[in-house]
């Protein structure tokens, strides 16, 4: 790729910005229900990790529940990469969508 970089140096441009804009996409993370968690564990995760009030990670926990998964965060996968890993040490199944 080198090689390719230094006789056309455009494509080295055109890939940083084809990344920046895949960075720009808007993602979703998602928490999936599991038979392990208690909803106070989940609650208090998506507080303390995603900023949701009480009131906010409560309904998402319920969703959760009852659908098997949910959204609980918007943004670039820059922005949710860490939060879903700190949901994961949290020892609760998500991922980036």
């Amino acid at each position: 790729m080198k090689i390719e970089a230094q006789i056309f140096p455009e494509y080295e441009e055109a890939e940083l910005l084809v990344e920046e804009l895949v960075d720009t996409e808007e993602c979703e993370l998602v928490v999936f229900n599991d038979d392990v968690n208690t909803f106070d564990h989940v609650i208090n995760v998506l507080v303390k990790v995603c900023r949701h009030t009480r009131e906010q990670a409560e309904q998402c926990t319920l969703i959760i529940h009852y659908k098997g998964k949910c959204a609980v965060k918007k943004g670039t996968r820059t922005q949710l990469k860490p939060m879903c890993q700190a949901i994961l040490d949290a020892g609760i199944e998500a991922a980036i969508l």
